[in-house]
């Protein structure tokens, strides 16, 4: 029997094992992996790989809208922001525009960074503040 990679091993028992917070923020991180190799594809001038990051980015912005819960009253904003990266990577995959996907790039990670801080915060107040035990 064939063993697998050790580290793709590692990324999936990370994902299954992960709290949906923990889930989001890699999505985030998964996005900004994927902005940044869209925007070296575009310096280097490769059509191909610029259009398949661009489509993973989207794919995980999609998969930020649907997992929304609309009930809430800020899921509103979120889905607005969302949608509007979502036209803007359209754009710039179109006029192959490395500003727009800096543009979106800044709002993603201002997005993780704060999302990020709430599961700090979270874990503090769940777990008692400053580690004491």
């Amino acid at each position: 029997m064939a063993t697998k990679n050790p580290y793709q091993s590692y990324q999936q028992n990370s994902v299954n094992t992960a709290s949906p917070g923990d889930l989001t923020l890699m999505l985030y991180n998964g996005c900004l992996k994927f902005l940044h190799l869209a925007k070296k594809a575009i310096d280097d001038k490769d059509i191909s790989a610029r259009n398949t990051n661009i489509q993973k980015t989207q794919n995980i912005i999609k998969e930020l809208m649907v997992t929304l819960n609309m009930d809430v009253a800020i899921s509103k904003n979120l889905m607005a922001l969302y949608d509007y990266m979502n036209r803007q990577l359209i754009q710039a995959n179109i006029n192959n525009d490395k500003s727009i996907i800096e543009e979106v790039e800044s709002l993603v990670t201002e997005f993780r960074d704060t999302w990020k801080e709430a599961i700090h915060l979270n874990r503090q107040q769940q777990y008692g503040g400053g580690g004491q035990i």
